[in-house]
């Protein structure tokens, strides 16, 4: 390894450590990594002749503007695919497309209610993704549960079932989307193969919960409807639940059909629902409401958590660099020497890490380390991938810290460290690996 390919490793590490470290550092994950970003680019830049043989001067210049334009085109697929799913999903809480959620689950039956909460979490991560499920079912329970060491438990099985939900979904996580985006899964691949791998690591983490739950529970409302005022009817606020939630299932058959990127389908379904809300608010009457303004379309994309995005950018486009240099390339090999070409152990210990740092990098750097093949494990839907998307996924339930779903949680029902470590960490892993055997069997013998 050349002084130079160590000084861009050396940048992408140190920019590593403090994205991992900005619950200590209080400094936002996206100026970093969009620090690393252009440090690694510009490191790159010093001699990009000692790896891109063959051109200089102005042809040299020319192929590294091509190379991070390629790059940048791969990474635009999917931040406008969040985008979009965001933006719908913006669109049907601010419009009260989520109330029935809260309706549904009202009872006084604590293991009744945990199980209804770890189900609809579960489908409804697989929809949206699973820091929006969560942010709904947080709130969902802070109306519904009045003790706050039984809201402890139920916020805990919505971190486990968040995440499981997301696995086995092409769009329920920032990972599967990835690797959808890029075709190394395929929507009906691994929702047919990591379905109840996924299910089987929320099912019995949370039938491990329950046995902490007895008797009735004290709720905050338990006989009024809970509801929240809008200017839309009920009619219109299905319409538009439906509208956004069928047109994110119908993403991945439009991919199908059409044979078009994953965010193309997505800005469909963002269109539709514009011109729907549109439609909607342009014949309200008056005495209906006079704020509707601030729920069109034009006003909710100011919501955007534009952070996210810009994090997402500025770490695909780093391990862009990586990949140039050729040192994902030599990871790869060294982690297949190390496992022995055992796929399980490999995907098994990613995800173990992913509890601890992001996800997010950890997929992008496999995608680079590991080219695809035209049969075998590393095939489209192979082996490697979609225990990669499970791993990534219900690996981070193993801390709180581990998932965007675990952090918002942490945040809104101020659960320490200490004990979701205690309490969560142990069932967590027990279910994890619980998927993981599950997978083992369903490709050894069925699949």
């Amino acid at each position: 390894m050349s002084l130079l390919t160590l000084a861009i490793v050396i940048a992408f590490v140190i920019g590593y450590v403090c994205i991992a470290a900005e619950t200590l550092t209080h400094i936002n994950k996206a100026a970093i990594a969009l620090l690393m970003m252009v440090a690694c680019w510009t490191l790159f830049m010093l001699n990009p002749g000692e790896y891109i043989s063959g051109l200089s001067g102005d042809a040299l210049f020319n192929e590294v503007d091509h190379l991070i334009q390629l790059h940048l085109g791969e990474t635009g697929t999917t931040l406008f695919f969040l985008m979009g799913a965001m933006t719908i999903v913006e669109i049907v809480d601010q419009n009260g497309g989520f109330n029935f959620v809260r309706n549904a689950l009202r009872t006084t039956n604590k293991r009744r209610l945990l199980w209804s909460i770890a189900f609809m979490t579960f489908f409804l991560s697989a929809i949206l993704d699973n820091l929006t499920t969560s942010i709904v079912m947080i709130m969902v329970l802070q109306k519904l549960v009045e003790q706050r060491s039984d809201r402890l438990i139920y916020a805990s099985a919505v971190v486990l079932a968040a995440n499981s939900g997301g696995a086995f979904s092409p769009i329920g996580d920032v990972t599967t989307i990835m690797l959808w985006n890029a075709s190394f899964i395929t929507a009906s691949g691994v929702i047919l193969e990591i379905f109840i791998p996924s299910l089987v690591s929320m099912i019995v983490p949370v039938a491990l919960l329950q046995l902490t739950l007895r008797g009735t529970l004290e709720t905050r409302d338990a006989t009024g409807v809970i509801d929240e005022e809008t200017e839309l009817t009920s009619h219109e606020r299905k319409a538009i639940f439906f509208l956004g939630v069928g047109g994110l299932v119908f993403v991945p058959i439009f991919r199908y059909l059409t044979n078009l990127p994953p965010f193309i389908g997505i800005l469909l379904v963002l269109g539709m629902m514009w011109l729907t809300t549109e439609m909607f608010y342009a014949h309200l009457p008056k005495q209906r409401g006079g704020d509707h303004m601030q729920k069109r379309v034009s006003m909710l994309l100011s919501r955007i958590d534009m952070a996210t995005i810009l994090f997402f950018l500025g770490i695909l486009m780093a391990v862009g660099c990586l990949q140039e240099v050729g040192v994902l390339h030599l990871m790869g090999g060294w982690l297949n020497d190390v496992s022995n070409g055992n796929h399980y152990l490999v995907t098994g210990a990613i995800g173990i890490i992913s509890s601890i740092v992001d996800n997010v990098p950890l997929v992008a750097g496999c995608m680079g380390m590991y080219p695809l093949a035209p049969t075998g494990d590393m095939a489209v839907d192979g082996i490697f991938w979609q225990l990669l998307a499970y791993c990534a996924g219900v690996g981070g339930s193993m801390l709180i810290i581990g998932s965007a779903a675990g952090v918002v949680v942490m945040g809104l029902e101020k659960i320490t460290f200490g004990w979701y470590l205690r309490r969560i960490t142990p069932i967590a892993l027990v279910g994890y690996f619980a998927g993981m055997a599950c997978y083992w069997v369903l490709r050894t013998f069925i699949f």
